[in-house]
């Protein structure tokens, strides 16, 4: 993804584009004035108002041609709608508005003063964010080589500028969290015939050599021999090599580390619990977890933060076959908790157990945050909005939340508790890998906490958030802002 250059001025020197959001009555804001040839500006504004050639409907955009008394060649009005109503969510419809309109305008260079206009619960910081992140990934871009002759994109602009004081790194956090978001939107949208186990250590291996991180990939020999039989269930059923991945960023010292567990199915069947045929295709996103994780590690090697961070990815597929696990099997966790598996298509608990127990074990982290697409029950629960959040450590969550919220890439915290816990219960083993028809998010939750018991563990339930169905079908690059947003407020 072409990368573009992010910089602060006021004057329009070797500025082609203005970007100037108009609200509802075609006035622009007083935050403004300080623009160059703003009474100009507001003058064209008025005029296309009153002629009603331009509403300031929220979302819309007008691009006039050599405008009269304004020393640029373009100008590009944005409409926020009614200013004192204006929303989070409204806001960056907008941004979105005015970088699709950017696209098709052929502007190489461009003044943006959409981040002086903000709602009224954020600020500054916040909208610088949001616009260098949101132009960013505008122009990202699925080019993988089996969409076979598609014509990948080429935008045209080069640089973009803000007209307010310098603040260079919330700049460069939203542009690195683009980038990470990129990594995760390829990943997941790959097919599952070319993002294996294999492909993620690969990409793994390529973010280690491009930002010195440490690498170590644990294969089916080794985990086997070392205890994983909960993952390794899983696995028996592919013919597919399983990885365990594991990437560690050193740029806190000696302080124990933050560790990221991501659930990495590269593509999910059911098993013998067979899914239903209907959209089985998009299982291939039930990578969303470890996609997440990679991502998340693009964007620290380019922002490079005072903080120590573990990635531990279990990758493998689910699939059936004559030797895959059966309903009512037993199997022993690396912990040595043993494990009934009711239902083979609750199979992401059962290799982020192992995951978890192990990135315990080798890295001795000061806490631990899982991110899987872990069950449909969260998308009745919250739709495609929010993704869950559980924790049994509440200032952990608070801190998510308050990323999510910051980023408006958001959680909803769901309860934990011994009630839910007992739907787990087992005549045969430690514990069954389901609880049952209710509660189910709350339930798989459960049962991760089981293995996360001595140290603060925060579970992000992210089925409903990691893709989009339909026409516009694909990654989101979800939840890549809040974690990134959540780990450079630790450091």
């Amino acid at each position: 993804m072409k990368s573009i250059q992010f910089q602060f001025q006021t004057n329009l020197q070797n500025i082609d584009t203005l970007l100037i959001p108009v609200d509802q009555q075609g006035q622009l804001s007083e935050s403004l004035k300080a623009l160059p040839d703003f009474a100009a500006i507001q003058a064209i504004s008025s005029e296309l108002f009153e002629n009603s050639d331009f509403s300031g409907k929220a979302g819309k955009t007008q691009l006039l041609i050599a405008p009269a008394g304004i020393d640029a060649r373009r100008l590009i009005l944005v409409g926020i709608g009614d200013a004192e109503k204006l929303s989070a969510k409204t806001y960056l419809s907008c941004i979105k508005s005015a970088a699709s309109a950017l696209d098709h305008c052929g502007a190489l260079s461009v003044l943006n003063a959409l981040p002086l206009v903000y709602p009224a619960d954020r600020d500054l910081n916040w909208s610088l964010t949001q616009n260098t992140q949101e132009f960013q990934r505008s122009f990202y871009d699925y080019s993988h080589e089996s969409r076979g002759e598609h014509t990948p994109k080429d935008p045209k602009l080069e640089s973009m500028s803000f007209p307010c004081e310098e603040k260079q790194s919330v700049v460069e956090q939203g542009q690195a969290t683009a980038f990470g978001m990129a990594l995760t939107q390829d990943l997941a949208n790959m097919p599952s015939n070319f993002c294996t186990p294999s492909y993620l250590a690969e990409t793994a291996q390529q973010l280690a050599e491009e930002y010195g991180f440490e690498l170590e990939v644990l294969e089916r020999e080794q985990m086997i021999e070392m205890g994983m039989g909960s993952f390794m269930a899983v696995a028996q059923g592919t013919d597919t090599p399983p990885k365990m991945i594991s990437l560690s960023y050193h740029g806190g010292g000696d302080e124990a580390p933050i560790a990221l567990v991501g659930k990495g199915v590269t593509f999910d069947t059911g098993g013998i619990s067979l899914k239903p045929g209907a959209a089985m295709d998009e299982m291939k996103y039930d990578m969303g977890g470890a996609a997440t994780v990679l991502g998340v590690f693009k964007a620290l090697g380019q922002l490079k933060p005072a903080i120590n961070v573990v990635g531990v990815i279990p990758a493998t597929e689910n699939m059936p076959s004559g030797n895959a696990i059966k309903p009512g099997d037993v199997v022993t966790s690396l912990s040595g908790q043993t494990i009934e598996i009711l239902n083979t298509d609750a199979e992401g608990r059962l290799i982020l157990c192992d995951a978890l127990t192990y990135a315990q074990q080798k890295f001795q982290p000061a806490k631990i945050i899982n991110m899987a697409t872990l069950t449909g029950a969260c998308i009745i629960a919250l739709g495609h909005h929010v993704s869950g959040l559980m924790a049994n450590d509440q200032a952990l969550a608070d801190d998510l939340l308050q990323a999510g919220q910051n980023t408006y890439d958001r959680f909803w915290q769901l309860p934990l508790g011994e009630e839910w816990d007992e739907q787990l219960k087992s005549n045969f083993a430690d514990m069954a890998n389901i609880g049952g028809r209710t509660a189910g998010t709350i339930t798989a939750g459960q049962f991760l906490a089981r293995f996360t018991k001595d140290l603060p563990w925060a579970h992000l339930d992210i089925a409903g958030t990691v893709w989009v169905s339909g026409d516009n079908k694909g990654a989101t690059g979800r939840p890549v802002p809040a974690l990134v947003e959540f780990l450079m407020a630790q450091a």
